[in-house]
């Protein structure tokens, strides 16, 4: 079996993209992704666009080679005679089109590396849940030089911060908010709708629709060893987010990630290879976020600055900060609940909360020491989540308790957790069993994190 990257083009008059892959079950898959357009197409942005596509074209392809993952990846030229998702024939004119051919011949050691990080890190939840280890997956090998990154075809200055209605981000807007600073919100969904709260940012919206090739997976599901499970995500809307702002001539992308995701959920075996650590949030961790904005400074541009300026606090310190600053404008209207806002073709425009899932037990566990309980509880439907029968192994998990598998999400670290508990305020019922003392977690702790983040906030 050979996983296939075959290209993409860009349209220069519509800033719609399509991205090409296929695989040796004769399955081609294509996603489309409609940027924003802000005004014509310049001659002038070409290279630098072409290198952020680029990237893009590489973290998609995550999304299709989990279909049917192997060890084995081909750069092909793929296009020839190609059709758009609807069987159209794509035409040449007016678009910027780049086959994984021209790509391939400039891998060099680091993008190898950067790109085996993604395919076995990034896929290490789905390789989990799937029974596969670390030499199962692919293998990317350097075959050339890679281009040297370029100068920004624009003046330097302008901030696209991605948003998306949760608690970290909302503090993200608010501390821009506060500095004064001019910036632009940006949001990636599978709907033209987007959560109505960000339109009460103070900034205006973008909002980028991204088009997964679900009839495409549908295709491939009906084939032997078809498999499905979580990919690198926040590392796809990182890079669409880069694409933008560079047709936006920005050159500042901010996304709003704490200290988080380094604690594995397991460990992986391999006995004929290396083990692999299980980590739902691998490309939110501090390590992700240093290869992805080292990955932009070699090959897009040294003037890009990618990554989180909330990346100094733990998960309780976000919150902690959230109930100060955002709380009474936002408070009722934030939601960080995936079940019931996130899913593909979801309307989410109004948000909520499922109150049965891990991420609403972890936020309901990081907002307890900060927030009285009946405000908090009104989130929730009125309930008590430490109450609640269904949620009893998901708090064991988040608490490290009674050997119980710490929830696949994006949820804050046991010891962490662990404070939050004691911390909580009084009101609170008790979960119906023994929570262990929290250790030498430091909630106050400020982590490392971009250099650029401390200069970032004497812009204003």
């Amino acid at each position: 079996m050979i996983f296939r990257f075959k290209g993409y083009d860009f349209d220069k008059s519509t800033f719609v993209a399509n991205f090409y892959y296929a695989d040796d079950n004769n399955l081609d898959y294509i996603e489309t992704i409609h940027f924003v357009k802000n005004e014509a197409f310049s001659a002038k942005l070409a290279p630098v666009l072409e290198r952020a596509l680029d990237l893009s074209f590489l973290l998609i392809g995550t999304s299709y080679y989990k279909a049917h993952p192997t060890r084995e990846v081909e750069f092909v030229d793929g296009m020839k005679n190609r059709v758009d998702r609807f069987g159209n024939r794509v035409s040449d004119k007016n678009k910027l089109v780049v086959s994984a051919k021209e790509f391939a011949s400039g891998i060099d050691e680091f993008t190898a590396e950067f790109l085996n990080l993604v395919y076995h890190e990034g896929l290490s939840q789905f390789a989990f849940e799937n029974g596969l280890v670390y030499s199962d997956l692919a293998k990317f090998e350097a075959n050339g030089k890679a281009a040297p990154s370029v100068k920004l075809p624009y003046e330097r200055g302008g901030i696209l911060a991605l948003q998306s209605g949760g608690k970290d981000s909302l503090l993200t807007a608010t501390m821009l908010n506060e500095r004064g600073l001019d910036w632009t919100a940006l949001y990636v969904g599978s709907t033209n709708h987007y959560p109505e709260i960000l339109n009460d940012l103070d900034a205006p919206v973008e909002s980028i629709l991204r088009q997964v090739d679900v009839e495409g997976l549908r295709f491939a599901s009906e084939y032997d060893g078809y498999k499905n499970g979580h990919v690198p995500v926040t590392y796809i809307l990182m890079s669409l987010a880069v694409v933008q702002a560079v047709l936006d001539h920005k050159n500042f992308v901010i996304t709003s990630i704490g200290h988080e995701g380094e604690e594995p959920h397991s460990i992986i075996e391999d006995p004929t290879s290396v083990n692999l650590a299980v980590n739902h949030q691998w490309s939110k961790t501090w390590t992700a976020e240093k290869w992805f904005a080292d990955y932009v400074h070699r090959y897009i541009s040294p003037e890009f600055m990618v990554g989180s300026i909330i990346r100094g606090y733990s998960e309780l310190k976000i919150a902690e900060l959230f109930t100060e600053k955002c709380w009474k404008r936002y408070g009722y209207r934030f939601s960080s609940c995936n079940v019931a806002n996130y899913r593909q073709k979801t309307d989410n425009s109004e948000l909520t909360w499922c109150g049965d899932c891990a991420k609403c037990a972890n936020s309901f566990l990081v907002f307890a020491p900060f927030v009285e309980p009946k405000e908090l509880k009104e989130l929730f439907g009125g309930k008590d989540l430490f109450t609640k029968s269904s949620l009893r192994d998901t708090f064991r998990g988040l608490l490290g308790v009674d050997g119980v598998e710490k929830p696949f999400e994006c949820v804050g670290e046991i010891e962490e957790l662990r404070q939050a508990y004691e911390m909580r305020k009084k009101g609170y019922k008790k979960l119906p069993f023994n929570v262990p003392k929290h250790g030498d977690f430091d909630y106050n702790h400020t982590y490392e994190h971009q250099k650029f983040v401390d200069a970032f906030f004497k812009l204003g």
